[in-house]
């Protein structure tokens, strides 16, 4: 089983959509890394070798690709920050509400949430 960035990849899917598994890695860069390494994106998880799983990990660090922990902890420190200064996408998402500009008067009610809704009704 190969483990890359911390997660197990699934055994039966091909390696160039197992990479998506990881955090941070989509299709385009996962295909970017078995071009750059030199393996085959056909083959399956389940028959890549050890020296290429250790390629695939090294193309990662030498590359500073950003993936799970390291990506995740710098996003909710950007939006930590938005909330911090106080702009309006920051208090949007302090409040839990769409903030990319989606109506949230008559849809958004996932976000919301139902108290709201009902709240609203009374």
């Amino acid at each position: 089983m190969a483990r890359i960035a911390g997660v197990d990849l699934p055994r039966e899917k091909r390696i160039e959509i197992g990479l998506t598994y990881v955090y941070g890695i989509g299709l385009k860069t996962s295909q970017k890394i078995l071009k750059a390494t030199g393996i085959n994106p056909d083959i399956r998880v389940k028959d890549l070798s050890e020296d290429d799983a250790t390629k695939i990990r090294e193309y990662i660090d030498k590359n500073q690709i950003v993936v799970e922990g390291d990506l995740k902890r710098d996003i909710a420190m950007n939006i930590k920050t938005l909330g911090e200064i106080g702009c309006y996408r920051g208090i949007r998402h302090r409040k839990g509400l769409p903030c990319r500009g989606q109506q949230d008067r008559c849809n958004a009610h996932t976000v919301k949430g139902i108290a709201q809704k009902r709240a609203k009704k009374r």
